[in-house]
């Protein structure tokens, strides 16, 4: 077996802008992918997340800027194609050749010139960590599609490159497989700590297997952090509306009082805990599962929530052993519970409840 150690090698834009038709479709003044992570791009249809990676994957030539590996610029042609011989792309179908599955990972380390003792290693030892050697003599039209994107990912680590892109790899899979596969892909990660540039639509892809998350609308870099940055504490309303922050509602701050603010939205009053001045607009998001449901003359000792409001269940959605509310508070609001406080309660549409959620559980957005 190889015993290569880990090149690090960071990948960075400047300047980057791709036009089509007369239209910006891209606009990115500066990014940089950090060697060794796992970057998540997200956002919504169109905003440009597959026309960044493959900028970046030197597959493509922007209008503008400069692509860098290991802080050294990419100029076109032939030093690009040697720097795309240290990567590997899996796109969205798996694109694999009218040959053994095995031969499909024997091809790309043929076509770089791999001795031929060392790519039978390396092929079997990727087929076997992606759970696919068994299937080393099968035609690719045979597999199903988990088994087809295993192959295109032992494909692709076989090569060992410093950078791997990745264009949705994990779309058109039932839940179960694509939740096994991102298990072991996650797994191949930490284990090669090979710089990571992931595009996905799936929420929980990110979350699971990125160290940062960056989020593009309409071509533009919104935010850039920490799942957990990204998710909780959106920089914007487009941002907390992709990534279904929870409720969002505009209001403003009419007090402020060391650090708590009293919000006016358009028909009721909601404390937060923010240092905002008096008059200022904000967006306020309050994730769906920090709203908490109670019945009327429950004790108003079981919590300590600022906010309490009554209300009656207008909606109901099941969402496995969870149930989506959504209560007419004077305000819409939306409580994601279990399935057993559902049941526990006896709740039904036309219920009145009370609704809680604590000032330190909202994330206010001051308004541009």
């Amino acid at each position: 077996m190889t015993n290569r150690s880990v090149v690090t090698t960071n990948v960075s834009a400047s300047n980057l802008t791709n036009v089509y038709g007369g239209r910006t479709v891209l606009d990115i003044p500066s990014l940089e992918v950090k060697s060794g992570e796992v970057m998540a791009v997200i956002g919504p249809n169109g905003s440009g997340k597959t026309t960044l990676l493959f900028d970046l994957a030197l597959l493509t030539t922007p209008a503008t800027g400069t692509i860098s590996y290991s802080n050294v610029p990419v100029k076109t042609g032939y030093q690009a194609l040697q720097v795309r011989r240290r990567t590997a792309t899996v796109f969205q179908e798996p694109l694999l050749l009218a040959a053994s599955v095995y031969e499909n990972v024997m091809q790309g380390l043929k076509l770089r010139h791999v001795a031929d003792n060392e790519a039978k290693q390396r092929t079997l030892k990727w087929l076997d960590r992606f759970g696919v050697s068994a299937l080393v003599k099968r035609a690719p039209r045979t597999l199903s599609g988990g088994e087809a994107k295993r192959v295109s990912l032992a494909r692709a680590f076989a090569l060992e490159p410093e950078v791997l892109f990745l264009d949705e790899p994990f779309t058109a899979l039932d839940s179960p497989t694509r939740q096994t596969l991102l298990e072991d892909f996650d797994s191949v990660l930490r284990e090669t700590k090979i710089t990571t540039v992931i595009v996905t639509h799936d929420r929980n892809e990110a979350l699971v297997i990125a160290q940062r998350v960056a989020v593009l609308i309409n071509g533009k870099l919104h935010q850039l952090g920490t799942p957990q940055q990204v998710f909780n504490y959106p920089v914007d309303e487009e941002v907390a509306e992709f990534v279904e922050a929870g409720n969002i509602l505009p209001g403003t701050v009419m007090v402020q009082d060391r650090g708590l603010a009293l919000i006016k939205t358009d028909k009721k009053e909601i404390e937060a805990v923010s240092n905002l001045p008096a008059g200022t607009g904000v967006i306020v998001c309050l994730r769906y599962e920090d709203v908490t449901l109670m019945l009327p003359g429950q004790s108003s000792g079981i919590t300590s929530a600022r906010n309490r409001f009554i209300g009656k269940v207008v909606k109901t959605f099941p969402l496995g052993a969870q149930v989506r509310v959504t209560v007419d508070a004077g305000f819409p609001v939306v409580s994601l519970i279990t399935l057993r406080s559902w049941e526990e309660m006896g709740l039904a549409a036309g219920s009145e409840v009370v609704v809680t959620f604590k000032a330190s559980s909202i994330h206010l957005i001051q308004h541009k």
